[in-house]
């Protein structure tokens, strides 16, 4: 719920002739005193005397209703925003002088009778008909709901923003932001508000790594507005906007010893994603595809997690490709592949391959005429090359981590594409 959502709904009193805000309007002293004597003689809650701030919240709250309802009888159009301000404050007080819920409701129901009880009297000492007493009270009924919504509204925040209950409300908003699929703004919005968090246009998730997977211990306060969740099986943060350099010494000083991951920062909508991205950057720090730097920025490797995204896919997209060596040895395949690498960085230099490989330049053609006889047509489809790069870059220093075998036990002709199989001649070859 949120304080502006009082504010949607209208008080029906368009239809009602103007002139009962004259005949009310004489009442408004009285009615207000009345009604803060019954809700003092009925709820013992409130029987203490009024005296100090606490009994002029009381009566200011009374005091702008009944101001405000007369006020829109004359006209529909008057602002709301002082007395929603007023019982917002109200409700806030309520729960800090300790009283329950319960006992906030029984004093609107109070107001709303004994206004109703006078509105009786002074309809019938008017001769208002019986249409006009109807809608009369419907408006005053639907009137004095809405500002018991309002005043609800600040009785749940304040107590949202309790020691315990707070971090317990941060938390839950957290979670809000991370869900797949996004979260309705207004949803956030309103957890927001309970926390007193200020909703930016963007944010930046940061996966935590503790110590051998210990728990993250904070050893300092973290800013106010960053959201955590430390005690979960995978921590993490979410901070407001791009991850600077003060942000980031006063996380490293809250944090200690801990390997921090900061996703890109992103639209609220796109927040899951990014924490996805900064979790996975660790995967690879963890396996030593990237540095295993304290603090890793995943928009700074976007390239390895795009190529690691899929270890199965690309196991499989492997397997397809370098068919052909399926009946090689070890040391045959892994020379081929090496040379293929270099081949593709290189862009086809043959004195760039001969020094990246350290071997003679004719070494570099010997191995080139067995890659062309291997695999033939291939090695002039870019869409071909821009696959073998790919599987190259993923696997540079390690055998298949998946459960596909290596060499590949399907034999070319059954893997490779009937449009990119190599010739028998050069199938041949490629066995030598």
């Amino acid at each position: 719920m949120s304080v502006e959502r009082g504010l949607d709904h209208a008080v029906p009193s368009a239809a009602l002739p103007r002139k009962l805000a004259e005949i009310l309007r004489p009442e408004l002293a009285s009615l207000s005193a009345e009604i803060v004597d019954e809700i003092r003689a009925t709820i013992p809650a409130y029987a203490r005397p009024l005296d100090g701030p606490y009994g002029r919240s009381i009566r200011a709250g009374v005091e702008y209703a009944i101001t405000l309802f007369v006020a829109q009888i004359a006209d529909p159009r008057a602002s709301k925003e002082q007395s929603h301000e007023v019982h917002h404050r109200l409700g806030q007080n309520e729960m800090r002088e300790g009283r329950s819920l319960d006992t906030l409701q029984s004093a609107y129901r109070v107001g709303a009778r004994v206004s109703w009880r006078r509105i009786m009297r002074v309809g019938r000492r008017a001769g208002l008909s019986s249409a006009v007493m109807s809608q009369l009270a419907d408006a005053m009924l639907a009137f004095m709901d809405e500002l018991a919504s309002v005043a609800l509204d600040g009785y749940l925040e304040a107590k949202a923003r309790t020691a315990g209950a707070l971090d317990t409300w941060r938390r839950r908003l957290l979670g809000v932001l991370l869900e797949v699929p996004a979260a309705p703004p207004k949803a956030i919005a309103e957890l927001a508000q309970l926390t007193g968090w200020a909703v930016p246009e963007q944010a930046s998730p940061i996966a935590v790594q503790s110590p051998l997977n210990g728990r993250a211990r904070r050893h300092a306060t973290l800013d106010s507005d960053v959201l955590a969740d430390l005690d979960s099986a995978e921590p993490c943060i979410v901070v407001p906007g791009a991850v600077n350099g003060a942000r980031l010494a006063t996380l490293q000083a809250a944090l200690p010893n801990c390997r921090l991951s900061v996703g890109p920062c992103v639209p609220l909508a796109s927040l899951a994603d990014s924490l996805r991205w900064a979790r996975r950057t660790l995967v690879l720090a963890d396996r030593g595809r990237i540095p295993g730097e304290r603090v890793l920025r995943a928009e700074e490797h976007l390239a390895a997690l795009l190529v690691h995204s899929d270890g199965v896919l690309t196991e499989l997209l492997r397997t397809r490709l370098f068919a052909p060596l399926a009946d090689m040895t070890d040391k045959q395949q892994d020379r081929l592949l090496e040379t293929l690498r270099a081949w593709l960085d290189s862009q086809g230099n043959v004195v760039e391959i001969a020094e990246r490989l350290q071997v003679h330049p004719q070494t570099v053609r010997y191995r080139m005429r067995q890659l062309q006889a291997t695999f033939g047509e291939l090695l002039r489809d870019p869409a071909a090359r821009f696959e073998m790069e790919l599987v190259l870059r993923a696997a540079a220093d390690d055998r298949p981590r998946s459960g596909l075998s290596w060499p590949p036990p399907l034999d070319a002709a059954t893997m490779v594409p009937a449009s990119r199989r190599p010739t028998s001649y050069e199938d041949s070859r490629s066995r030598r």
